[in-house]
């Protein structure tokens, strides 16, 4: 399953794990914790061209309502629909249960060039 150690992520805290050409994407445990209470994600439509960088869902907390970003480019191909009854699922398994959509990737060099776990971690120490 995804965990921290065999994802790459995002500066913008998005993680992405690959299977084959198709990118698992979720938010880091480190976002979920200052996202904080989730009470409703508003998901993607399969079908849906994401391309890097460029804001794809909203998550939203008792909070604030986040932004959160495609980390690759390509065609959302799955949603996880577990999430419109359990958006809190997000903050119990960030990296497992709470990943968010799939995107077919387009670019796979875009994979390649996201953070590894330890880069990523250094990026959030600061």
């Amino acid at each position: 399953m995804y965990n921290e150690e065999n994802c790459r992520f995002a500066k913008t805290h998005e993680w992405a794990y690959k299977e084959g050409d198709v990118a698992v994407v979720g938010i880091s445990n480190h976002a979920q914790e200052e996202i904080s209470d989730i009470v409703f994600v508003d998901l993607p439509k399969v079908g849906t061209q994401a391309v890097a960088g460029k804001n794809c869902c909203v998550i939203e907390s008792v909070k604030s309502a986040s932004e959160i970003y495609a980390p690759v480019s390509g065609e959302i191909v799955e949603v996880n629909e577990a999430l419109n009854a359990d958006p809190a699922l997000v903050n119990r398994e960030p990296h497992a249960g709470g990943w968010l959509f799939k995107i077919k990737m387009t670019n796979p060099a875009e994979f390649d060039a996201l953070l590894d776990v330890n880069a990523y971690k250094a990026t959030i120490q600061k």
